[in-house]
C-alpha cells in the first residue's frame, strides 16, 4: 500500500486553515499532520514533523510566507522542503518572490477544492505547479524589475539545443508541447530538461522558468 502525503497546513485565517485541512484529510491519500498560522511555526513544524508538501499562505505574521519558504527550501537548504504556496491575488509580486525562494509552485485561494487537491500531489510528486500564463504574467513581470546585470546566456554552458528547450519550458509549455515544436520525442525533452537543471543546479522547471527570465534568455 502507498504511503499516504503528509501534508502542513500554514495561513494565519483560522476559516481558511481549517478549511484546507478539512478537504485535504477527506482524501484516502493525503494526510494533515499539522496546523499553524504563522510562518515561524510552519518553519519550526514543517523541520519537526517533515511533511510531504507545505501549504503555505505568503502574508502571515511573525514571519511571512516568502521567508519561510526560503528557510525551508531556499538556495543552500541541505534537506528541502516542497512548498505550494497560496494567494489571493493572481498577480502578487510575493508569489514571484516565494517561487524564487524556492516554491514548487502556487494555487489562488479561490481555486476549487479539486485543484487544491491535484496540487498538493502534483507538487508531491516532484513535479513542479506553474501554469503558462502565470508564468508569462507574473514571473515575467516581476522578473524585468530585478534582472541582475551579468549572467550572459552566453556563459550558460548549455547547447544550442539545451537553450532552445529552456526557452521553451520558461514559456511555460509542457515536455508534449516542446516535443511537438521540436518534433523529437518526449523521451527526448525530458533527457535535455534533465541535463538543463543539473547543468545550472536547479531543482525543477519552476526555478528554470525564473532563472531564464532572471537572465534574459526569455523576455
Amino acid at each position: 500500500m502507498t504511503a499516504s502525503i503528509r501534508v502542513l497546513v500554514a495561513d494565519d485565517q483560522e476559516l481558511i486553515r481549517t478549511g484546507f485541512a478539512t478537504i485535504i484529510d477527506a482524501q484516502p491519500d493525503i494526510d494533515v499532520v499539522g496546523e499553524c498560522g504563522n510562518g515561524r511555526d510552519a518553519v519550526d513544524l514543517a523541520r519537526r514533523l517533515r511533511p510531504d508538501v507545505v501549504v503555505m499562505d505568503v502574508r502571515m505574521p511573525i514571519l511571512d510566507g516568502i521567508g519561510a519558504t526560503r528557510l525551508l527550501a531556499g538556495p543552500g537548504v541541505t534537506d528541502p522542503v516542497k512548498v505550494l504556496v497560496v494567494t489571493t491575488f493572481n498577480l502578487d509580486e510575493y508569489v514571484y518572490e516565494a517561487l524564487r525562494a524556492g516554491a514548487s509552485g502556487f494555487l489562488l485561494k479561490d481555486a476549487p477544492p479539486a485543484q487544491l487537491l491535484n496540487g498538493i500531489r502534483t507538487v508531491a510528486s516532484g513535479a513542479a505547479l506553474l501554469a503558462p500564463e502565470v508564468t508569462r504574467q507574473l514571473v515575467g513581470r516581476y522578473a524585468e524589475r530585478i534582472r541582475p546585470a551579468g549572467d550572459a546566456v552566453d556563459d550558460l554552458g548549455l547547447t544550442p539545443r539545451e537553450l532552445e528547450v529552456l526557452r521553451l519550458v520558461a514559456t511555460g509549455l509542457s515536455n508534449g508541447e516542446i516535443a511537438a515544436r521540436l518534433v523529437i520525442s518526449q523521451e527526448t525533452v525530458k533527457t535535455h530538461v534533465s541535463r538543463i537543471l543539473t547543468k545550472l543546479d536547479l531543482r525543477d522547471r519552476v526555478q528554470a522558468v525564473v532563472y531564464a527570465y532572471r537572465t534574459g534568455l526569455v523576455t
